[in-house]
């Protein structure tokens, strides 16, 4: 398991530029973390690639941050040659409030919105892409985290479903 992040990893303690009572910005671990896997942190992803197979490339690159964010879509500068490539046979997309960028992206996919930055699914929470699944603010957009955990745990249904033909899995949220 990889999990990348666009943002720098934040620093072990507070920074005197992150005064109370602000929120800490500081580096976390939760349980999830504990059970392995890596993090990736300054990450961008270019893109995805591969064929009708469950198998599929994740193509990405280093990025620096260069002040304040510019615009929603474009937080960071690419570092130049610094691109690689990550194989993945699932690819989970945790956006948080930013939101989907989902107009030129869905037509190139052949997605379907279901309305101003939203992407359409079906009963499983799959999008109109066999194998592409959504929930949260993706699906419902800018929303509270209880519905995307919820969302999420129905998500998992859908995948699990999807690859073994079967789920245990609870959904709490149809």
């Amino acid at each position: 398991m990889r999990q990348l992040e666009l943002l720098p990893r934040p620093p072990e303690t507070r920074a005197a530029t992150n005064p109370w009572p602000l929120w800490p910005n500081i580096f976390r671990v939760s349980s999830a973390h504990e059970e392995g896997g890596e993090r990736l942190y300054s990450i961008s992803t270019d893109h995805f690639s591969g064929d009708d197979s469950r198998e599929r490339q994740e193509a990405a690159r280093r990025s620096g941050r260069s002040g304040r964010r510019r615009t929603a879509g474009c937080p960071s500068t690419p570092v130049p040659g610094s691109e690689f490539e990550i194989n993945a046979d699932l690819v989970l997309l945790a956006m948080g409030f930013v939101g989907p960028r989902t107009q030129r992206p869905a037509r190139r996919a052949g997605r379907e919105n279901d309305g101003p930055g939203t992407v359409a699914r079906d009963g499983n929470w799959m999008t109109s892409v066999p194998g592409v699944f959504t929930a949260g603010d993706m699906q419902r957009g800018q929303s509270l985290i209880v519905w995307a955990i919820a969302e999420g745990r129905s998500c998992a249904r859908g995948v699990d479903s999807y690859l073994m033909g079967t789920s245990d899995l609870p959904a709490p949220v149809k």
